[in-house]
């Protein structure tokens, strides 16, 4: 593919925190964008709806995926389960098989999925591990496969930046589990739209993942002591402890944080591992961010700035820094 080329693009999730995001940096880029989602009425409310073709369908049904992904150039897989029921994983791998089947019968040119990024290791967290079979089974599909793999994603409306977030505003003082120490490389949501949206035209046939990140390796403990510098709160004193279990930290972030425990569990089990990029192959075929890639606290600081806790007074998702709190996320963020 060509780097200037206008493509026809699906995106499923559109209505999640990356997808919302995504849809209007795809537009703004010069391409077609065609959306798979439940209801119409769900999109109804964001400044590109009628820029965009609307496909109403379950990405569970086949059907619905033929008709979403006909003439379709490359297609976002955007889609996972995080609502804490124990059948995630096969609900997870079905949605992929599938999606690869109809993606292949319609002779989609390439599928672009945002994963986690990982250890090399055989024994990863049920949420990481799932996140890693739906990129293998997207690879089997037989249509060429991008799979970006990202760690902690900085802006509001993020899970994982809220999770950081509320943890550091309410809390004084912390005991935490021992991962609090280990290797993070964050990247800013800015930075993950530039390396999706550049997916989109890559030239060359590829079929891999793809680590992305920003410029800073730091432990959990470094993100919340500069969070804490950032947003103009005192140190906090933070105590490791080994034999907190993630499923127990898992309740203790959800009883202090608004973010759900279906989210919150699955997001502290993957905080056992380190993850740091292995290699930066995707700047080598796409290129950095524009200028260069936010640093932590930069992309901290474009998160924090003139946030409002009134739904309706929420900016739309591109017309705001993407960093930005928008009316596409959901209430408990911010």
């Amino acid at each position: 593919m060509a780097s200037d080329l206008r493509v026809r693009v699906l995106v499923t999730g559109a209505t999640g925190y990356i997808g919302s995001r995504l849809v209007p940096a795809l537009l703004a880029a010069g391409h077609d964008v065609r959306v798979l989602a439940r209801s119409a009425d769900r999109l109804s409310e964001r400044a590109w709806r009628d820029r965009v073709e609307i496909v109403e369908g379950d990405a569970g049904v086949r059907a619905d995926l033929d008709r979403a992904l006909a003439d379709i150039d490359v297609a976002y897989y955007l889609l996972h389960s995080m609502d804490g029921d124990a059948d995630f994983e096969e609900r997870d791998r079905e949605l992929a098989r599938l999606f690869g089947l109809a993606a292949q019968a319609a002779d989609v040119g390439r599928i672009v999925y945002l994963s986690g990024l990982h250890p090399p290791v055989s024994v990863l967290s049920d949420h990481l591990a799932s996140r890693v079979e739906v990129g293998d089974l997207l690879m089997a599909s037989g249509v060429p496969t991008m799979v970006l793999q990202a760690a902690v994603i900085i802006g509001s409306g993020s899970a994982s930046f809220e999770m950081l977030r509320h943890l550091t505003n309410r809390l004084p003082a912390m005991v935490v589990p021992k991962w609090v120490d280990n290797r993070i490389q964050p990247i800013a949501i800015r930075d993950v739209l530039h390396y999706l949206v550049g997916a989109a035209t890559a030239r060359g046939e590829h079929n891999r993942t793809f680590d992305v990140g920003g410029p800073d390796t730091m432990t959990y403990r470094e993100m919340i002591q500069g969070y804490a510098e950032i947003a103009g709160l005192r140190e906090r004193p933070i105590r490791a402890l080994p034999v907190l279990t993630p499923w127990v930290a898992s309740h203790w972030v959800g009883l202090v944080t608004p973010v759900p425990s279906g989210i919150a569990k699955p997001l502290v089990g993957s905080l056992v591992h380190e993850v740091v990029c292995k290699e930066r192959d995707i700047d080598d075929l796409i290129g950095p961010p524009p200028d260069r890639p936010l640093h932590f606290a930069e992309s901290v600081r474009a998160a924090l700035v003139d946030e409002s806790r009134d739904q309706d007074r929420r900016p739309e998702p591109g017309t705001v820094d993407p960093a930005r709190l928008t009316a596409a996320d959901p209430d408990w963020a911010g």
